[in-house]
């Protein structure tokens, strides 16, 4: 089923889901051992690359799942959750959608706005154009610095985030033995 029913999510959903997830964390790791390595190893170039593609691929998934969250219910979540619980369910799915729109923005601002003149080419296959404006600002080389900064702050927040929301995903599995988790599972049934 593509779409989401009352009981679980659909294909799509699972699928951006799933994708952006495994994005993720691969992106997490990788801006982890680019920030290990120094500026002349050959493999650097290579690791900036393909993290700029995939988050700028993190950002366009993250628009198509808000574009398919607004059309779609998204299942209830059970009736015994707390108020608290719901409240913390809500807060973290607002937060990963903020992140996962920042962290990217953040990053292609720190390649629009880098003197460099390195451009940035999604997965080899085609130039992906600067935001408008920053090569000319004024102000750039601080612009720069201050991306990094956020970008660095929102990727260590993304890593607190997904602790928190697996270690929950995982509560409700094993202690509530509640669908939760099952309900975003493929190949599972609820």
């Amino acid at each position: 089923m593509l779409g989401n029913s009352p009981t679980r999510y659909g294909t799509v959903a699972m699928t951006l889901h799933w994708l952006i997830a495994l994005a993720v964390i691969a992106m997490l790791v990788i801006g982890k051992i680019m920030a290990d390595l120094d500026n002349d190893d050959p493999n650097r170039f290579t690791l900036i690359q393909l993290h700029k593609s995939a988050g700028l691929t993190i950002l366009f998934l993250t628009l198509l799942r808000i574009g398919w969250r607004l059309t779609n219910a998204v299942p209830p979540l059970p009736a015994s959750l707390r108020t608290w619980e719901r409240w913390a369910a809500h807060s973290t799915h607002f937060a990963f959608y903020a992140l996962l729109l920042t962290i990217p923005l953040s990053g292609w601002t720190i390649a629009s706005s880098s003197s460099s003149g390195i451009p940035t080419v999604w997965f080899g296959l085609f130039e992906v154009p600067n935001l408008p404006g920053m090569q000319d600002e004024p102000g750039r080389k601080d612009l720069h610095k201050q991306a990094e900064e956020m970008h660095e702050l929102l990727g260590n927040l993304m890593i607190l985030l997904l602790l928190l929301h697996v270690g929950a995903a995982l509560k409700h599995h094993f202690w509530d033995r509640d669908n939760v988790l099952k309900r975003m599972l493929p190949f599972t049934r609820t």
